[in-house]
């Protein structure tokens, strides 16, 4: 089983990636990084997606019927050439960590980033 770095470096492999980080979205820190981030900061789109991420988990309209589990799994956001991919990651601690994923769009498949996103993270072990 992988543990972040070997994640990561597994996660630039996905066509079209152009940066990969770990994510608390609890704090909003870097994990762990690799690649490019946006704008070339990965602490700084790590803030920034953490909003994201925390919207989308405190939001009543994603939370119902989740049966105790993390109410998202992913979130999709398409911008003018690059997706970014956040997987949530059920951990077992408090499940506030997410992995992120920029992708170049004219080089990337979004379906085929988000099955390797989700195959990664189910390997993936925190300790």
């Amino acid at each position: 089983m992988p543990g972040i770095d070997e994640c990561l470096s597994e996660a630039m492999e996905i066509p079209g990636v152009l940066g990969a980080s770990l994510v608390d979205w609890s704090s909003g820190l870097v994990l762990g990084a690799m690649g490019k981030g946006p704008d070339d900061d990965h602490e700084a789109a790590a803030a920034e997606t953490t909003e994201v991420a925390r919207a989308a988990v405190e939001s009543g309209t994603f939370t119902a019927d989740n049966g105790g589990r993390a109410p998202v799994e992913d979130i999709i956001i398409t911008a003018r050439g690059r997706y970014h991919l956040m997987r949530f990651l059920d951990t077992a601690f408090d499940s506030s960590v997410f992995l992120y994923l920029w992708l170049d769009r004219a080089e990337g498949n979004l379906a085929v980033a988000q099955f390797r996103l989700r195959a990664l993270a189910d390997k993936l072990v925190l300790v």
